[in-house]
């Protein structure tokens, strides 16, 4: 079950705090599909100052003049979570994943100023110049939504929409931030001390898809901790489409989606049930159906 709220009515949307009427179904009334192969380029990388970045571009299925899509992992995952989403994303737009730094496959650099949100945000256009994109439908969970919205706040003229999931805007005040920044230093150490032992158990983590812990330790320090109120603020300066989705159960962001949803003129808010951090793995045909739904109001416009 999905509820759907919308702060301005919009195409595709009716404005309500009930389930939406695609719950259950498909967006225009489609039938369920028998499941398809998309096409990706298996191995891609580009070079930034010495530092490889792993990426995927997923082609669409259909061949149209839709925008890319541009997606990005919560911290201490990689591309590999949205693996339940490209079949949907990719029926008409072309989606392109990536792995941060010190994540997945792409390089662990060992200087911890090779990390910082400044230079996950020039990746970031970076890729979207490697695949020839001058705009582009940005979204990510998690730290990969933060991103998304400090992308915004850097390039809002390469951004067409927003889509952020569980996730949130940073914080206003020193101590909500000084308090994420103590936790963020303490996952560094639980991976400096224990290495992929101490990765949390989640939905959208595999030790698997990571070489050792040192990027991810490194990228708690530097990536993941905030140092100001910039992002927050700029909400309000957002003016393009805006898909905000949480799972019932993420109780740590349910008050920063609301946040969010309040905050961004006409963005439409989606609270998926019996799902947690990562709403797109715990309930993706749920998930999906946001998603496509939202996508098909961007492709009329």
């Amino acid at each position: 079950m999905v509820a759907i709220f919308n702060t301005r009515a919009r195409r595709g949307f009716a404005a309500s705090t009930t389930p939406a009427s695609l719950v259950g179904g498909h967006p225009k009334g489609r039938a369920p599909r028998a499941e398809r192969r998309y096409d990706h380029l298996p191995v891609a990388e580009i070079e930034r100052d010495g530092v490889r970045l792993f990426y995927e571009v997923h082609d669409a299925q259909e061949k149209a003049p839709t925008p890319t899509i541009l997606l990005s992992h919560g911290f201490s995952s990689s591309s590999h979570m949205w693996e339940p989403n490209l079949e949907a994303m990719t029926e008409r737009h072309r989606v392109v994943t990536w792995d941060l730094r010190g994540h997945g496959k792409s390089d662990y650099p060992t200087d911890p100023g090779q990390y910082d949100e400044a230079l996950a945000v020039q990746d970031m256009a970076a890729l979207l110049d490697a695949v020839g994109a001058r705009r582009a439908i940005v979204g990510g969970l998690s730290l990969g939504g933060y991103l998304s919205l400090a992308f915004h706040a850097a390039h809002p003229e390469r951004v067409l929409a927003l889509m952020l999931f569980d996730t949130g805007p940073g914080y206003r005040r020193d101590e909500g931030r000084d308090a994420w920044n103590r936790s963020a230093l303490a996952s560094a150490q639980g991976f400096e001390t224990r290495g992929l032992e101490g990765l949390a158990a989640r939905s959208e983590t595999r030790p698997d898809v990571h070489r050792d812990a040192t990027g991810l330790a490194l990228a708690a320090r530097g990536l993941l901790t905030q140092h100001d109120a910039r992002v927050i603020e700029s909400l309000s300066s957002i003016r393009v489409p805006t898909l905000v989705v949480v799972g019932d159960r993420d109780a740590p962001f349910l008050g920063a989606t609301e946040y969010m949803a309040s905050h961004i003129a006409g963005s439409t808010k989606a609270v998926i049930e019996h799902a947690g951090h990562a709403s797109n793995i715990d309930q993706p045909e749920a998930f999906n159906r946001v998603v496509r739904a939202f996508l098909d109001t961007i492709d009329e416009q």
